[in-house]
């Protein structure tokens, strides 16, 4: 417990070092380069901001996520359990996934204009499902054909099949794919901030530090949503050893 502890730790202080180390060796001013100890000072001057706005992105982040879990198991277990909606829903979803989420956030701020949170949360949501979606697909379309006879040949429907065979073989598989959702959906939520700026969340303090030419607050924002994307991270984590702690490999 410790070592899991102390290792991530001591590979932020040594990220910082090195950050800080680089400022000072290139002589950067902060306001081509902030350093770590230029960060103090913008959180200290505008910490009630990063309270408010830091939790307008957390819960529209949380939200967005939620959606996608939901929406990406469905269409998972649709195009898991048949080959003919995998075929039909695959190219649509990775040409929809090669769209660049950038140029999405006007259109979807101009069809729900001043409805902010929710073009915040369906940005979210639109850009971290797919992984959701396919991971469910893979691990479902991937299971061993001898134990859906078998519970066939016992009365077991297909629902009973999904509970007791499929759900569990899925979730590893699952959880890898909400821990890239995690980060995907905090890119999504500051998308819509910064590009369709409404004075809410990090977003909005981040392009509000980058007009007043503030570069410490500008960076202190990024180290905040890198903070709020590792806590979500080990939130799923913690659910991941809850859920399916029997698929971690124990070290021999």
């Amino acid at each position: 417990m410790v070592r899991k502890l102390a290792v991530p730790i001591i590979a932020i202080l040594i990220f910082l070092g090195v950050w800080e180390a680089l400022v000072w060796v290139n002589d950067w001013p902060n306001y081509v380069m902030a350093s770590p100890s230029d960060l103090p000072e913008a959180y200290s001057k505008f910490w009630n901001l990063f309270l408010v706005m830091g939790w307008q992105t957390l819960w529209r982040t949380v939200v967005g996520l939620l959606l996608a879990i939901v929406f990406g198991v469905a269409l998972g277990m649709v195009m898991g359990f048949s080959r003919t909606m995998r075929d039909a829903l695959y190219p649509l979803l990775v040409g929809f996934n090669a769209i660049p989420k950038a140029t999405v956030v006007p259109i979807v701020a101009l069809l729900f204009v001043g409805a902010h949170d929710m073009n915040t949360v369906l940005i979210a949501f639109m850009i971290s499902f797919f992984p959701i979606a396919v991971s469910v697909s893979i691990g479902l379309s991937t299971l061993e054909p001898e134990y859906r006879d078998i519970l066939r040949s016992l009365g077991a429907s297909q629902a009973t099949i999904f509970w007791k065979i499929a759900l569990p073989k899925t979730l590893p598989e699952f959880f890898g794919a909400l821990k890239v959702a995690v980060t995907l959906a905090f890119i999504g939520t500051n998308l819509m901030e910064i590009v369709s700026p409404h004075g809410r969340g990090l977003g909005a303090l981040f392009d509000s530090g980058k007009t007043n030419a503030d570069y410490p607050l500008m960076f202190a924002v990024l180290i905040a949503l890198a903070f709020l994307g590792i806590v979500l991270y080990y939130v799923v984590v913690a659910l991941e050893k809850i859920f399916a702690g029997w698929a971690e490999r124990q070290p021999t």
